[in-house]
């Protein structure tokens, strides 16, 4: 069936709670990527370095980390509806609070704040959105790309309209749209049955003695490293206005959602989800070593051109974790999470610091090598990622069909954040 398909159970044809996780869900997103273009703002008007700002996602994302071994322990106990509405309570209060910071270590506090509201909503979006959809868990996982992908761009975009006033508004602005997200999924989302196992806070980590999932987790933390040198230090370099910079990562961000949504599953049919995903970590090396040297145009033209790739990347990645390892889903996903939002933190806090320390060439070239470090990763470890028991067709990465999983499979919720 196609997904896309208007009829019954296509991804147009959803109830109203779909719907309204789905919206919150593109809200959730955004917040990524919102303080990229008021960045340069936000070191003006608090008197602070790239590298002070640079931690505004190095907190975001090391408390993200973290969450990890939370939110399924969580959601297991408390119930999808009840943790999405409490990571929603999360944002729109220290999203609120970010937008009053009067220090840069008041803001960075803030942020933390909003990544663990930030780590229980999207952990269990895409749960709940499989938990209510019609038409089975194609249509619902490409939702929740869709949203993914449209929250990547428009996360820039809102930060650029709202910072161009000031760098407090794209705040305040997020808090009020997670409000309407918690008012939203209050009114139509009902409670969904819990999982029949608890999950318990050591079961990520013990999935990651799987040979394959550990495998996909490394090389993703190495992607992970590439993909917010390019997020968070590249406005720096481009050095642009708000609504320059925003409009920048707009297009970036509409490439990831449509090389993620659909490129990416048609290039994983025709020539295998490894090639592919080798393939564009390749690609993306050698992108960010022209970011890297070129000169302004060229800078503005590859940050563009890596929307394309990430798109591409984030995909495969997502479904090598679901599928590779017989572990539950929400278990495999938290494990897998855990290790690779570890370099979205770093990548911030060092792409500054190696710049001090040399120029401002070196953190992309250290960008391109860890993105080469995960391809080979993927080439040395393929076998441990293309086992027998995997979920997904080795031949093309295609997730399988819902009614050929396994049981346990259907009946765990899944757990996937932000790729």
């Amino acid at each position: 069936m196609d997904p896309f398909d208007a009829g019954a159970g296509g991804i147009l044809r959803q109830p109203k709670a779909v719907w309204a996780t789905a919206g919150a869900s593109v809200v959730a997103f955004m917040g990524i990527g919102l303080v990229d273009p008021i960045l340069p703002s936000i070191a003006k008007g608090l008197d602070a370095s790239a590298g002070q700002v640079s931690l505004l996602f190095t907190s975001y994302f090391l408390i993200t980390a973290l969450a990890m071994l939370v939110t399924g322990f969580v959601s297991s106990r408390i119930g999808g509806r009840k943790t999405l509405l409490l990571g929603l309570a999360f944002v729109v209060v220290f999203a609120g609070l970010a937008g009053t910071s009067d220090t840069v270590g008041q803001l960075v506090g803030y942020r933390a704040g909003w990544g663990l509201g930030n780590a229980l909503f999207v952990s269990t979006a895409l749960a709940v959105i499989v938990g209510a959809a019609a038409g089975g868990s194609a249509a619902a996982i490409l939702l929740y790309e869709s949203a993914l992908g449209l929250g990547m761009a428009c996360g820039p975009l809102l930060g650029a309209l709202l910072g161009d006033a000031s760098w407090r508004y794209p705040f305040f602005g997020t808090a009020f749209l997670m409000a309407i997200g918690f008012l939203c999924i209050t009114v139509f989302l009902k409670e969904q049955p819990k999982p029949a196992r608890k999950t318990s806070l050591l079961d990520p980590i013990k999935a990651l003695g799987h040979g394959g999932l550990a495998s996909a987790a490394v090389s993703a933390f190495f992607y992970n490293y590439t993909f917010f040198t390019v997020l968070a230090f590249t406005p720096f370099v481009l050095n642009m206005t708000p609504y320059k910079s925003g409009a920048v990562f707009f297009a970036w961000g509409v490439l990831l959602a449509v090389f993620s949504v659909l490129v990416a599953p048609r290039m994983q049919r025709r020539f295998g989800s490894l090639k592919v995903l080798g393939g564009s970590l390749v690609l993306l090396a050698a992108d960010v070593l022209v970011l890297g040297y070129g000169n302004h145009t060229a800078a503005i033209v590859c940050t563009i051109l890596s929307g394309a790739f990430i798109g591409v990347n984030n995909t495969v990645y997502t479904e090598l974790a679901l599928g590779v390892s017989d572990a539950p889903r929400p278990v495999a996903s938290a494990g897998y999470n855990f290790v690779r939002w570890f370099a979205a933190a770093a990548a911030p806090y060092f792409a500054p610091k190696i710049e001090e320390w040399t120029d401002v060439h070196i953190p992309f070239v250290v960008a391109a090598v860890t993105a080469l470090l995960g391809a080979v990763v993927v080439v040395v470890r393929r076998r441990a990622l293309t086992l027998p028991h995997s979920r997904l067709r080795s031949s093309g990465g295609t997730p399988i069909a819902e009614e050929l999983e396994p049981k346990h499979a259907r009946e765990d919720s899944v757990t996937v954040f932000a790729n």
